[in-house]
């Protein structure tokens, strides 16, 4: 009976997946966006319509919570199992947070409460959270422990972070640049360091939404060659510019927006020294700025160390950082009411 239900469930999954991915482009595809039930594991998997349709969601939360004060209790009596594998500070307190802001209940599993395949098998796992909670949020090392969970689920799978993607951060960033901007299309951003889950996730969302990606890495830290392939089809596909370089200066070049991140990962702490080698020249500083576009701003997910972008850039006014941090809370909220509710926001569309 189980495995029946589970079929029905997948299929279900399935058709919702079809069916937005089929949305034709524009205003009437945007009202009818539908994300309940589904899972987040990669913006691979969203259309552009998809992608804005979280953001607005999110800023009309924002803006109704933290702006007018109200109380917006959309998922009253629901709760989220959130599965680390990976400590984080942003992930659990914007999760946290946001799902009780919402007046839901957030259960928090580290790995002294759940290994993922170890003491119970990850379809066992997947199983029995499904009868306990409404969605799972997982922070893990393999992304391939996040397609079995969602493969075994009847719940929907939120990506917390794995080693290929990071979407829910650039969920942040892309509100965070909107607000700032006004809008997305025709922005060029810069990324400018390791070619690691976050530049995997930008790579597969900016060129929908009409922005440009200029990519500087060391040889030898390019990002994921399938990655890239994909990467290149969408630029080709919404008409925007993809460059890999690993001079950072030009990929700084007429920029709009600077971005890094750590240049050693957890569980690369054995590869610090290389890496810190290998990264000579990558540090951000006023100097990549002075060949930036003239309203440049920067962008780092933190945690920040000083080699990667200096005092003078991270605490200057161009630096975003700290709104971009605030905003995990709003867009994680976003999400989580896409997919476990039919809420249509209040404020008007966002323009992008």
């Amino acid at each position: 009976m189980f495995a029946f239900k589970n079929r029905i469930c997948y299929s279900l999954k399935f058709a919702q997946c079809w069916q937005s991915k089929n949305f034709s482009m524009g205003k009437a595809a945007l009202d009818r966006v539908n994300l309940k039930g589904r899972s987040f594991l990669t913006l691979k998997d969203f259309n552009a319509e998809e992608i804005k349709h979280i953001l607005w969601v999110s800023a009309d939360l924002k803006n109704r919570i933290k702006h007018r004060g109200e109380y917006v209790p959309l998922l009253q009596g629901k709760s989220i199992a959130m599965i680390f594998e990976k400590r984080s500070t942003r992930t659990r307190m914007s999760t946290e947070t946001g799902f009780s802001l919402l007046g839901g209940h957030p259960c928090f599993l580290t790995h002294q409460d759940i290994h993922l395949g170890v003491n119970e098998s990850t379809t066992d796992t997947a199983r029995v959270l499904s009868g306990l909670a409404d969605i799972v949020l997982a922070r893990v090392y393999s992304h391939s422990s996040l397609e079995h969970l969602d493969k075994d689920a009847s719940i929907p799978i939120i990506n917390g972070l794995s080693d290929l993607y990071h979407p829910i951060q650039i969920l942040a960033d892309l509100l965070t640049l909107q607000e700032h901007y006004g809008s997305l299309k025709g922005l060029t951003l810069a990324w400018i360091g390791d070619g690691n889950n976050v530049l995997h996730s930008f790579m597969m969302s900016l060129a929908k939404l009409g922005v440009n990606l200029k990519v500087a890495t060391p040889k030898g830290y390019e990002p994921d060659a399938n990655v890239t392939q994909e990467a290149q089809l969408l630029s080709k596909q919404f008409g925007t510019k993809l460059q890999f370089l690993t001079d950072p200066m030009e990929a700084a070049r007429d920029s709009s927006v600077l971005v890094t991140d750590t240049w050693v990962s957890m569980g690369q702490e054995e590869e610090k020294k290389r890496r810190l080698k290998d990264f000579h020249g990558y540090q951000i500083t006023m100097q990549t700025g002075s060949v930036a576009a003239p309203d440049w701003t920067f962008l780092h997910c933190l945690p920040r160390k000083a080699e990667e972008v200096d005092d003078e850039v991270f605490y200057s006014p161009r630096s975003l950082v700290f709104t971009e941090a605030e905003n995990r809370k709003w867009t994680i909220m976003g999400l989580m009411v896409c997919i476990l509710t039919d809420y249509k926001p209040r404020i008007p569309k966002l323009k992008f």
